[in-house]
């Protein structure tokens, strides 16, 4: 099979690493992929957005595949321009993307479907938001209606704090994302997130994992993209993923098809555990990042079929996915200054070295190439070093004896991650 992978981020490095070990594949391209992506993969410079461009190159190319890794592409409809064009694809219509493009549409959606979630109402005017906080106890949760990088929610346990930020997000902190805000119920309990890929009819189990969005140690300071993730998560037991799949998965996937938006793609559901069961924090549509990186590394599958057979509605013929014993652990190597402005163009050594590390595998999420062939960071997360190991201990271990052997001074990471799990053995 010719493939096409649409991105550049460290995701799409990692689906790329795994599709390239699949004996089914003849040829990977990405677009516009990245320096790092181009040792696996011949890479096209058009960009994400440049949706005429993406349908052109994958009928040029007689691509037999296409996947779509960032959400963007996905909320404009890339994948229906694809499909019109006769070409299998691994990625939501946008329609079904609404799901992750409004938070909105998600909790009515939600509410429709009995998808249990936390209380909430959705404004789009000061006055009414600020005597809706009324409503809880602090802290507060408030989130931007549409895509804001990883980065449109805030938790905070000041009223007056909060009547602030509702006015910034009201009048365009995140632009057109923010102009409507939606505010939550303070759920108590741990994060988990768990994958299916669904194909319209059939959903399939796709692992678990646990992130860490917070940009500080102990899970402290402001909401980023994801500083690191490990799989599994000692939260996620077989029944807790049962419970979740049957009342939480598979009734909104049912949701969306009877609407009229059957989901092709990757449903991510980020949960709360409460002590009432899981509660929908949000749904993505495409693979998490950084959680992308350690389900690679962990399922056994090849994993191309599983992705072909999502594109083309034929999962229900496929067999359940198999994982490693081995635990995985990806730590995330930020430019200095994020999640707010960061520095760009600093020079990163050490990669190739970590790389050679047993059961090390550093993925390129913001870097490029300088004339020399040098690393330069170009991004605010720049690289996912990731890593496996016989227990968690291990790979938590050879992760950060990885993260050592990386000569970058204008970069940071959290040395916390897997914290929790850590904590439990």
């Amino acid at each position: 099979m010719k493939v096409l992978v649409v991105g550049s981020g460290g995701r799409e490095h990692a689906l790329v690493w795994k599709i390239a070990q699949s004996p089914m594949v003849s040829a990977i391209l990405a677009a516009p992929g990245s320096a790092a992506i181009s040792e696996l993969a011949s890479c096209h410079d058009i960009p994400v957005s440049d949706l005429d461009g993406l349908v052109e190159l994958a009928r040029d190319e007689s691509v037999d595949l296409v996947i779509i890794g960032p959400e963007n592409p996905l909320c404009d409809g890339l994948a229906d321009r694809l499909r019109q064009a006769g070409i299998a694809t691994f990625g939501p219509s946008r329609l079904a993307a609404r799901l992750e493009a409004s938070k909105a549409f998600a909790k009515d959606f939600y509410a429709r479907h009995n998808v249990p979630s936390a209380r909430y109402g959705t404004f789009s005017n000061a006055g009414e938001a600020k005597a809706f906080l009324d409503r809880f106890e602090p802290p507060y949760v408030l989130k931007a209606d549409g895509l804001a990088a990883g980065k449109g929610v805030v938790i905070l346990s000041d009223r007056a704090e909060a009547e602030a930020e509702i006015d910034a997000f009201l009048s365009g902190k995140f632009g057109e994302a923010s102009k409507t805000l939606v505010i939550e119920e303070f759920m108590t309990g741990e994060e988990v997130s768990i994958f299916a890929l669904c194909d319209g009819k059939t959903v399939l189990y796709c692992g678990a994992a646990q992130d860490h969005k917070r940009v500080g140690e102990g899970d402290t300071g402001p909401n980023t993209g994801g500083m690191g993730a490990y799989s599994p998560a000692p939260i996620a037991k077989p029944e807790l993923i049962d419970t979740a799949m049957k009342t939480i998965i598979e009734p909104v996937a049912n949701g969306l098809a009877a609407e009229g938006s059957p989901f092709q793609g990757v449903l991510f559901a980020g949960l709360m555990v409460t002590p009432e069961g899981p509660k929908v924090v949000e749904f993505n549509i495409r693979f998490g990042d950084p959680e992308c990186q350690v389900l690679m590394m962990r399922i056994e599958n090849d994993l191309l079929p599983y992705l072909n057979a999502t594109a083309t509605g034929t999962l229900a013929d496929m067999p359940p996915l198999s994982w490693t014993a081995e635990p995985a652990i990806t730590v995330v190597m930020a430019a200095n200054g994020y999640p707010d402005a960061y520095e760009k163009g600093s020079m990163i050594g050490g990669v190739d070295e970590a790389n050679r590390m047993e059961g090390v595998v550093v993925f390129e999420a913001g870097t490029a190439r300088n004339a020399k062939g040098e690393r330069t960071a170009t991004g605010g997360r720049v690289l996912n070093v990731t890593a496996s190991g016989e227990t968690l201990h291990y790979a938590v271990d050879r992760a950060y004896a990885a993260v050592d052997q990386i000569d970058w001074p204008g970069g940071f990471c959290r040395r916390d991650i897997a914290w929790r799990a850590l904590k439990t053995h």
